[in-house]
């Protein structure tokens, strides 16, 4: 391996990794703990989960190191989840409400 080919695939730091996880982990019990506002706590949870996703695609799918495009791939079935999402809340508000 060329001095160039280390410079752009380092090791990833496992261990720093893990610790990161661990400690978005602890923040999620944190917050069941906290009894905040359903809104704020789901809110809270998914921002956290995706958090972790993002972390195990990137170091241990070794996504961060593939090419921009497999990330897009990667990335299209959130995106078209959020679009859905989005598209279905006025149907699931309309229910709330009537």
């Amino acid at each position: 391996m060329t001095d160039t080919q280390k410079e752009t695939h380092r090791e990833p730091r496992y261990m720093l990794v893990w610790l990161w996880l661990l400690i978005l982990t602890v923040l999620e019990l944190v917050a069941v703990y906290l009894r905040l506002p359903r809104g704020i706590f789901v809110t809270v949870l998914v921002i956290l989960a995706l958090m972790k996703a993002a972390l195990v695609a990137a170091y241990f799918m070794h996504l961060r190191f593939e090419r921009l495009t497999l990330v897009f791939i990667a990335l299209a079935p959130l995106i078209f989840g959020v679009i859905l999402l989005v598209g279905l809340m006025p149907d699931s508000l309309w229910r709330i409400v009537h």
